[in-house]
């Protein structure tokens, strides 16, 4: 699986499972969290220029890309946020780092709020890209966001439905997928590096497995552990910066800007155009304009 331009892999055991990260830059610490069907491959337009001032760290998920993929069963404990944001607590502890700034995209974005809400002393600073709060989001299914957002019902169905499904035709899967959630509707945006890495995991029958998992345990636990957090009050400590394509996912869920002060109190976001849900690939360099002006100020 290909790597990122300057970047070395690396690989750490981290709470029970052999995580695969690329490393490179020099500067306070950066972690990047990729999200579905994506691994690291989806910050490559984007890591080089945030290693300029960062030391970057960007992980491939439990399940995805070259990280461990362990079978799991209801109710999903293994792949829940919660877990998955210990995974990346682990590694930050195995690389020695104690505190580092993360921003996160889709899956991995709700890796990084978990990870900001239940060690907070681990977050410097924030960024959310494209999702908004998952019990926020169930609350607001409708029949549009039930239309474009189907994944999330059909991936958390029972094993091996889904599976089989998609491992029928793997491939043609991703590609439909990827290019479905663009605004262009076309393979374009990907470079032929990260498209290949991302046909690559999905040709792998454990990673397909894993990766139903992850939606699994967002219908399930992670649904539930977002709610509990609601009702007692729990806020982001760290001060988040929050973008969104005008054309993805939060946007149909309306006013996400608003639904995140419901969760935070240092919140600050902008919406980036000219895109669809796969920010970094679409529009890399409004992506960096707004993010590296908010990672900029000391906070």
């Amino acid at each position: 699986m290909t790597g990122i331009t300057g970047f070395e892999r690396r690989t750490l055991d981290a709470n029970g499972v052999t995580l695969s990260a690329h490393v490179g830059g020099s500067g306070p610490t950066l972690v990047l969290l990729h999200g579905y069907p994506q691994n690291h491959m989806c910050w490559a337009k984007v890591a080089p220029t945030l290693a300029h001032n960062h030391r970057c760290i960007v992980p491939d998920l439990r399940g995805y890309g070259k990280s461990d993929a362990p079978a799991d069963e209801a109710p999903y404990a293994g792949y829940s946020k919660r877990n998955m944001a210990a995974d990346v607590a682990a590694l930050m502890d195995a690389m020695g780092v104690p505190r580092a700034s993360v921003i996160g995209h889709d899956r991995g974005a709700r890796v990084a709020y978990r990870l900001a809400l239940d060690t907070p002393e681990k977050v410097n600073q924030l960024v959310i890209v494209e999702v908004v709060p998952t019990g926020e989001l169930w609350d607001r299914w409708n029949a549009e966001l039930a239309y474009h957002a189907y994944h999330w019902t059909f991936l958390a169905q029972p094993a091996p439905l889904p599976e089989r499904m998609i491992s029928a035709d793997p491939v043609a899967y991703i590609d439909w997928t990827l290019a479905s959630w663009t605004l262009s509707k076309s393979l374009d945006p990907f470079a032929p590096a990260a498209l290949a890495s991302y046909r690559e995991q999905a040709k792998d029958p454990t990673r397909v497995a894993a990766m139903c998992c992850d939606y699994r345990a967002g219908a399930g636990i992670d649904r539930r552990t977002d709610e509990e957090d609601m009702k007692a009050g729990r806020k982001i400590a760290a001060p988040m910066h929050f973008v969104w394509s005008e054309h993805g996912f939060p946007a149909q869920a309306g006013d996400p800007l608003g639904i995140w002060r419901r969760w935070c109190d240092r919140l600050t976001g902008e919406p980036i155009s000219g895109c669809g849900h796969f920010v970094m690939e679409e529009n890399p360099d409004e992506f960096l304009v707004k993010v590296e002006r908010f990672l900029s100020v000391a906070r």
